[in-house]
């Protein structure tokens, strides 16, 4: 899983040669920590296929102003450097599984 920063994510999400799954996240965020096991599994099920990388949006609020990141957990699909999905909250990893492969197929 890569760990993206206010430097790191533009060029990251830009350049990436495959969809990028971000989960914004916070360790104070009870919710955030119980979805963690769930974005790990994924990232090894999409792994070849998108990029599962993590922004901690305390260290990194430009990054989440920018995206209007005003609950966390979010999950953000990018697909040529745009926002194409976003899951807010805790949500069944079934669900994920299924926005995710939708937007890949689109």
């Amino acid at each position: 899983m890569t760990i993206l920063t206010d430097k790191t994510f533009p060029a990251a999400i830009a350049e990436a040669t495959m969809p990028v799954l971000v989960d914004f996240w916070a360790t104070w965020c009870m919710p955030c920590l119980a979805l963690l096991p769930v974005v790990e599994e994924l990232d090894k099920e999409f792994d070849g296929k998108t990029i599962v990388a993590r922004v901690d949006v305390d260290e990194n609020p430009i990054t989440a102003r920018k995206y209007g990141i005003l609950s966390i957990p979010t999950l953000m699909l990018f697909i040529g450097g745009k926002p194409v999905e976003r899951i807010t909250g805790v949500v069944p990893k079934s669900e994920i599984q299924k926005r995710v492969k939708n937007a890949l197929l689109s």
